[in-house]
């Protein structure tokens, strides 16, 4: 990888080859918790045969109600060589059939995925790949890892810099999260879809974000509206994150995309709001195997 990093929004300038950490916490190779099918994503997603999910360690935000701290914000899973990362693609390409490689916060180790890839290619092993992001991203890393966005599913968290900061420690998300998400509208070959996870507290937050998509993309585009906010983490030391989204507030964003004219995409059904512990990326263990419960 490059000397200094500067992949994401942080630009930190950590000389990760040289044995230190960025800001992140990702180091001199790819860090791989879990990689397996799952049936839950948005279904052309996940197909009829499930979506490659490879879950990598240290997100570069750092969300306190996070319900997978046990990777993305603590660093549990595998460091991985090349070579063994190329594997684990493998595995999910040849033996489980996926329909495509599920990048999900992979943006630290794009160089390393780029490298898995080619091994990849060179045994004729190719899938679709899906990014799948917080949004908080620069366009120079996407430009440079296009190849590698054949869907981009990004979030659109916030509409306020000062929620972002406080919520995800995360400086300049708004300008960061909508230009990714215009990146990708503009891109020839790339399927956009916006996931929009209501927050407690901060519904007009969502609300802002669909009126955004409105005016600056269409509303045309494909939405994923979330309801499954769970209080985690150290979400109870920071109100309102310790507590679930209210019914009211749920109905608020869903009024507001029909208001706005949106058809395309998916409406979470508010009971995902009480599901409780089985969302909880925390219970899945490491390794190989199925994601979730379907």
């Amino acid at each position: 990888m490059d000397e200094i990093c500067r992949l994401c929004p942080r630009r930190c300038g950590a000389r990760r080859a040289g044995g230190a950490r960025g800001r992140c916490g990702a180091g001199a190779c790819a860090r791989l918790y879990r990689w397996g099918l799952h049936f839950g994503e948005e279904p052309p997603v996940s197909g009829k045969r499930g979506s490659g999910c490879l879950f990598f360690s240290h997100c570069t935000m750092d969300c306190i109600y996070c319900q997978n701290t046990k990777w993305s914000r603590r660093g549990a899973g595998e460091d991985m060589s090349v070579e063994t990362l190329a594997g684990a693609m493998r595995v999910l390409a040849v033996d489980d059939g996926a329909e495509n490689w599920n990048l999900v916060s992979p943006t630290p180790y794009m160089p390393f995925i780029r490298d898995a890839a080619r091994i990849l290619a060179k045994e004729g092993v190719k899938l679709p790949f899906v990014w799948n992001s917080s949004g908080y991203e620069t366009i120079e890393t996407l430009e440079e890892y296009k190849d590698f966005c054949d869907v981009a599913l990004f979030d659109l968290r916030y509409s306020k810099d000062e929620t972002a900061t406080a919520a995800s420690s995360a400086p300049g998300y708004v300008a960061a999260a909508r230009a990714a998400a215009k990146w990708a509208w503009e891109r020839e070959n790339c399927t956009p879809i916006y996931r929009l996870l209501v927050l407690p507290g901060h519904a007009d937050e969502a609300v802002e974000n669909l009126r955004w998509i409105a005016r600056e993309l269409s509303s045309e585009a494909t939405v994923s509206i979330m309801s499954q906010y769970t209080p985690c983490a150290d979400a109870a030391a920071h109100p309102p994150f310790d507590r679930r989204v209210t019914e009211a507030e749920y109905a608020a964003v869903t009024e507001a995309a029909a208001d706005l004219g949106f058809e395309n995409g998916w409406i979470q059904g508010f009971e995902a709001s009480r599901a409780g512990d089985s969302l909880f990326g925390d219970d899945m263990p490491p390794g190989h195997g199925k994601v979730g419960k379907n």
